[in-house]
């Protein structure tokens, strides 16, 4: 499509639904029958919890058309598509407005967070423009490797970024820092990118992004960032909240710390759970819960920071254990002029 002046919406501006996709074959569905119902009920929890605000899609692969829907309210639409996993926000497409208010969708390259070896991805990159054809959008094309889950934008022209994302290795080896932000710019509309150096450290694992920012920090206003604020020195994230701090501090904004909840380990070594990875939408914020003592702590700080939206607890831990969280496995259509 012909470029013109697109700009990416906030995520708290009004939306004309979500897109998700259903757990489908693979790593993130799990080998055994207790993990395939953990995962598809930990999906569709979160779908159900969404679609009592707004409109709620889910691109489910033909041999889950059967299941999906006994999981799944009854007012969640389905559009059929051969998937390779589930994390909406990371292969679909980042919706933008034009000039006029135009809805459009950015078509990043997916390749499996870095061309990771036990991903797949093949039919995963085809989703964005698959996503754009049944919301009936034009797509806008990118050449850059990206994920949904690297970016966050205050709609002022400012977005969030890390280094291990865009410039680390498997993604865009051959690219520099002022390309990569020249391509946000054309496709985001930003004219300021804020780089973290790295994200949270369980994000380096076998299984995890190896640096989203969507776990570290996020705009909930214009100026405000809320951000994951681990307070145990024992935890090896403590030094990254500094840092992130740090490097916030070097801008005009209000910085939220966002208490990390109080458990550090699970059978896996050092867990990233935040509540960072939250999902903005009309009339609600759906965050995530970790039966943990934060969990309310958190709720809290979020009621302050999104006045006027219902705080929704869902149960994330089943998504951590797979490499994300709720913003991970959603992806919001803003309203045409948002």
């Amino acid at each position: 499509m012909t470029d013109i002046d697109w700009r990416m919406p906030p995520e708290w501006a009004p939306q004309d639904r979500i897109w998700m996709a259903f757990p489908t074959t693979g790593y993130t569905l799990g080998d055994s029958g207790e993990e395939k119902a953990e995962a598809r009920q930990c999906w569709a929890a979160v779908a159900n919890a969404i679609i009592r605000f707004e409109p709620v899609t889910m691109v489910v692969d033909p041999t889950d058309v059967e299941i999906a829907p006994t999981l799944l309210d009854d007012r969640i639409e389905i559009v059929e598509a051969p998937l390779d996993d589930a994390w909406m926000r990371d292969m679909g497409p980042t919706f933008v407005l034009g000039r006029g208010g135009q809805v459009a969708g950015v078509d990043w390259v997916f390749n499996g967070w870095g061309q990771q070896s036990w991903a797949t991805w093949g039919k995963d990159s085809q989703i964005a423009r698959r996503v754009c054809d049944a919301a009936g959008v034009p797509v806008v094309t990118s050449p850059m490797v990206n994920e949904g889950g690297g970016i966050h934008v205050n709609g002022e022209g400012t977005v969030l970024v890390t280094r291990t994302v865009q410039l680390g290795d498997g993604r865009n080896p051959d690219w520099t820092q002022e390309q990569v932000e020249a391509e946000l710019q054309r496709t985001l509309g930003v004219d300021r990118v804020i780089w973290f150096d790295r994200g949270l450290t369980r994000d380096y694992d076998e299984f995890g992004t190896r640096g989203h920012v969507d776990i570290v920090a996020t705009f909930c206003d214009s100026m405000t960032v809320l951000f994951h604020d681990q307070r145990n020195p024992e935890h090896p994230d403590f030094v990254v909240s500094t840092e992130v701090r740090a490097t916030l501090e070097q801008h005009p904004f209000t910085l939220i710390p966002v208490p990390a909840p109080d458990v550090l380990r699970d059978d896996e070594g050092w867990v990233d759970y935040t509540y960072i990875n939250h999902l903005v939408i009309n009339d609600a914020v759906i965050l995530c819960a970790f039966d943990d003592p934060g969990d309310e702590r958190a709720a809290v700080i979020m009621r302050a920071a999104y006045p006027g939206r219902e705080i929704v607890l869902v149960d994330a831990r089943p998504l951590f254990a797979r490499g994300g969280g709720i913003h991970c496995i959603t992806q919001q259509q803003p309203s045409a002029s948002a």
